[in-house]
């Protein structure tokens, strides 16, 4: 396996998401023992980087990767989102990035995955009710602090993506990538290589999105 930097952090060029082993798809949830065997193929063949999310399920697939990793935990580059759930209260489904909620997602994702640190730790989607810098500002504590390791943002806008890195270096940008409208993917490309000096080093999620 081929490897690359996101900024500091190595990973595999290829990564496992494991979001459709417990939620999204037909037959989520229904056999976890060959999810886990899969995600152990994935490491076995050279995978490093695995995705999840305390949404999925919600919180099952964190649950099911903290079970899958036990005892291979050094192998793993451990990548995880919040901000779909409201821990305030409002529930799954609720865009929360206050730096209350974050800290209490983070602690909930640590015990599913079994983990003390999660190595990539993804905004899932932008709140509108919370600047970007207090929900980056709250992350970097978290760094400080060595329960995280990098920063991500997922389907950030550029202006978003500029403001969140002026707080903190923002690591990788995970978006559903379209092969029929590719705009607002090149001027994310843009601000992410702007921020890096020309060098634009991006965790994408290339998923089909039908345009009609």
């Amino acid at each position: 396996m081929k490897h690359i930097k996101l900024g500091t952090l190595d990973v595999g060029r290829i990564g496992l998401g494991a979001m459709g082993m417990s939620s999204a798809y037909t037959g989520k949830g229904s056999d976890d023992a060959e999810s886990i065997r899969t995600i152990h193929r994935a490491l076995d063949l050279g995978v490093t980087l695995i995705d999840t999310a305390e949404i999925y399920g919600p919180y099952a697939n964190e649950e099911l990767v903290g079970r899958a990793i036990s005892g291979r935990r050094d192998a793993v580059v451990l990548a995880t989102k919040f901000g779909m759930i409201s821990h305030a209260g409002g529930g799954p489904g609720h865009r929360d990035s206050s730096p209350a909620s974050v800290r209490t997602a983070l602690e909930g994702s640590l015990r599913r995955l079994g983990t003390d640190h999660i190595d990539l730790y993804y905004q899932h989607r932008v709140d509108p009710d919370t600047p970007i810098e207090d929900t980056v500002g709250a992350l970097a504590q978290l760094v400080e602090e060595g329960k995280i390791g990098h920063i991500g943002l997922s389907e950030a806008g550029p202006q978003t993506i500029r403001r969140a890195h002026a707080v903190h270096p923002v690591t990788a940008l995970q978006s559903e990538y379209s092969l029929w409208t590719r705009d607002h993917h090149l001027q994310a490309l843009r601000s992410s290589a702007s921020g890096r000096g020309g060098r634009a080093d991006l965790d994408v999620d290339c998923t089909w999105r039908w345009r009609a």
